[in-house]
């Protein structure tokens, strides 16, 4: 039976291999170019120095080296021309595992998940693919920055803030990891209703222990680190900077009762760098998780309600609720293949509340500072990386085109898979000849 499933993945990985560079000639591969370059006659949303009109940014070895309505352009710079156009950060997508999985009928093609419910030492970012086709496809909508994260256990490893672009996991590295943990719920959905409450209770229960035994363990492998007979164990060492506030812990919770446990756990135990991920029902607790001082990345936010009892707006309201509650809120898809949908995710929160200014900096700024990458994205300013995109209008807006796009200062070629395929096929050749008749294949 395993013989035959690796035949099967074989075949059909052969099958499409072909469709990756479909409608592509050799000759005609568009590559990233560095270089100096104005942006000019542009609307720029800076994200945190408000909207300059008709303004330029000046890009020069990746850094973005000027801004404003009065900005000398230099001799050497390739100058285009933005007229009637916005500028914007690139867009932070604050939780998927783009780059971790392929082809979801196909076990081969997915490394986001590792067997075990302890395995906090294993690096997404070593798991990346940098040749995915659904990098160029997300990064042509102007998502720039991704974070990208394991799952599965309680501790399922070690998630990884990336660019869209590069040759290798190093090169997209954008400068942060975080340890995900996954709190142990209470109990929801089918799968749990057929058990009782006091079933439900206990075995939420014997999961916290095991959670808290190994914090235990890796707050004492801390205070013992520098011992000469400390035995090697990966699994507690990969927890120490979370200890030691070095490195955040990303604890993913849902459930209203579930958050407050979450709260009073990272009390407890006074961790410094924590942040709430998921928060499905974080709009029955907002203002205990704003009182709690804990940021927020929730999503994804075109979702359907938790209960059955909600209203049809629940996941869509939810960000803006935590907002104005006083919660720094970033958003997530949750995706691999569609995170290129995160600015009509962010459009969603805008609509129901959240508003369109406060959703532009969950996806920008709010995701950055969370992430612990705002000195180098996140907002247009001078010394940041140019990791920015100009678009005909409101990247919310599905009729928005983005024309440009940069990622570390790299002019990276608006085409992907996606693109190229729509490109062949609106011009075939040969073309369909609607003349001939067509064929009966039950006749056949």
């Amino acid at each position: 039976m395993k013989k035959l499933r690796k035949l099967f993945s074989a075949l059909l990985m052969l099958a499409i291999i072909p469709l990756l560079s479909f409608g592509q000639e050799d000759d005609q591969v568009m590559k990233a170019r560095n270089g100096k370059f104005a942006l000019t006659n542009a609307k720029i949303y800076t994200v945190t120095n408000g909207i300059i009109e008709n303004g330029t940014v000046v890009i020069n070895n990746g850094i973005i080296e000027a801004v404003g309505a009065n900005v000398q352009i230099p001799n050497d710079a390739e100058v285009i021309d933005c007229g009637g156009k916005e500028i914007y950060p690139g867009m932070i997508d604050g939780g998927t595992t783009l780059g971790l999985a392929e082809i979801g009928s196909i076990a081969e093609a997915n490394d986001y998940r590792e067997y075990g419910e302890l395995t906090p030492q294993m690096q997404a970012l070593t798991a990346v693919n940098p040749n995915s086709v659904a990098i160029p496809v997300t990064r042509v909508s102007g998502v720039t920055t991704v974070w990208t994260m394991p799952q599965g256990g309680f501790l399922p490893g070690t998630a990884a803030a990336i660019n869209l672009f590069g040759y290798t996991p190093d090169q997209m590295y954008a400068g942060q990891r975080g340890i995900v943990m996954n709190y142990p719920s209470t109990g929801a959905g089918r799968r749990w209703r057929r058990l009782s409450e006091d079933e439900l209770k206990k075995r939420q229960e014997r999961a916290l222990k095991q959670v808290n035994d190994t914090w235990d363990k890796a707050e004492l492998y801390a205070k013992l680190q520098n011992a000469d007979d400390l035995r090697n164990y990966p699994e507690i060492e990969a927890l120490v900077p979370v200890v030691k506030g070095e490195m955040p812990l990303f604890i993913e919770v849902n459930a209203a009762e579930d958050i407050l446990n979450a709260i009073e756990w990272v009390k407890k135990r006074g961790y410094k760098k924590v942040i709430l991920t998921g928060v499905s029902e974080g709009w029955r607790v907002a203002n205990e998780i704003a009182k709690a001082g804990l940021p927020v990345i929730t999503g994804p936010v075109q979702a359907i309600p938790t209960r059955e009892s909600d209203n049809y707006d629940a996941a869509y309201a939810n960000p803006g609720i935590m907002s104005k509650a006083g919660v720094k809120v970033a958003l997530r898809t949750m995706e691999s293949e569609n995170v290129r949908n995160l600015p009509y995710h962010a459009g969603f929160a805008a609509a129901y509340g959240m508003g369109r200014e406060e959703a532009l900096k969950a996806i920008t700024i709010n995701a950055a500072e969370i992430l612990g990458i705002s000195d180098q994205v996140g907002s247009i300013e001078v010394g940041k990386k140019a990791n920015i995109f100009v678009a005909t209008g409101d990247p919310f807006e599905t009729a928005t085109k983005i024309t440009d796009l940069f990622i570390d200062g790299f002019k990276v070629p608006m085409t992907s898979r996606q693109i190229r395929l729509y490109d062949e096929f609106l011009n075939r050749t040969p073309g369909v000849d609607k003349t001939k008749p067509v064929i009966d294949i039950k006749k056949k």
